[in-house]
């Protein structure tokens, strides 16, 4: 007699019971729902990615040519003309701040402007920072109402709010996020377009070691390029065929360690 789980066709061979197939039309939809929700995640980054390029850089890079054009306020100069002009203010040191942990700290509190007293942040401790004690009397040139340089005895030293010429970082991190939106919507897909077969397409096989080289190949490329003064299309042109090639290299691996099929199991 045959089980409770095979029914009789009409030439009397056995055939599986109704619904079997279902599991696997479970995991195709689940497949799908996980690949449709890469697929929108995969947007987060790609609009940090356009704001990037669109906006911050584009913002910075302005900023410091305004600066470099700015000139010394003249004598007879206006509360508004002074925002886009030089002036030399003179401060009184109150305090200062050197910490050299890792998460480094290093501070100035400025006084006895008519306009401003406040703190001011610095990159390092020198050369001047470190030199200054309370009541010192220190030069500042101020720009937009911000301060730009500190001098004393000779030694002027600027400060973290000084625009500078390097876009590398911030290239690097466009490149990163249009990497990552890209990584995210090329799984989606094709877990969208192959949901039963879409291994070893997945988070521990390809996405994470793909994810750490991304991070990794950005960082190592656009912090030597701002220490050493790259230009910042070097960034995107090196790390870009890096993490292209990396992609490769695990899609080579993964064809050749090619996963068992459930049948095969359960034979």
């Amino acid at each position: 007699m045959p089980g409770t789980d095979t029914t009789h066709g009409p030439g009397g061979p056995l055939l599986p019971p109704p619904g079997a197939d279902r599991p696997a039309r479970r995991s195709q939809g689940r497949s799908r729902l996980v690949g449709a929700a890469l697929i929108m995640l995969s947007l987060i980054p790609a609009l940090g990615c356009y704001f990037v390029f669109t906006a911050w850089l584009p913002s910075d890079l302005g900023r410091h040519q305004d600066y470099v054009r700015a000139e010394p306020c003249p004598a007879d100069a206006t509360v508004q003309e002074w925002e886009n002009c030089l002036r030399t203010v003179s401060f009184t040191v109150e305090s200062t701040k050197n910490n050299r942990s890792r998460s480094g700290s290093y501070k100035a509190t400025l006084s006895g402007a008519p306009f401003w007293n406040g703190t001011v942040a610095f990159g390092d401790p020198d050369p001047l920072l470190e030199q200054l004690r309370p009541g010192d009397q220190v030069t500042a040139t101020v720009w937009r109402g911000d301060v730009m340089t500190v001098g004393a005895r000779g030694v002027r030293q600027s400060t973290s709010d000084e625009p500078r010429d390097e876009p590398q970082m911030t290239v690097a991190i466009g490149t990163f996020l249009g990497l990552l939106a890209a990584m995210g919507l090329g799984l989606g897909a094709l877990r969208m377009a192959r949901p039963r077969d879409h291994e070893p397409y997945t988070w521990r096989p390809y996405g994470r070691p793909l994810l750490i080289t991304m991070m990794i190949t950005c960082a190592a490329v656009g912090l030597p390029a701002v220490w050493l003064g790259i230009p910042s299309w070097v960034v995107p042109t090196v790390a870009v065929p890096v993490v292209a090639w990396t992609a490769w290299l695990l899609h080579q691996h993964g064809d050749r360690v090619q996963p068992v099929p459930r049948e095969e199991e359960q034979a």
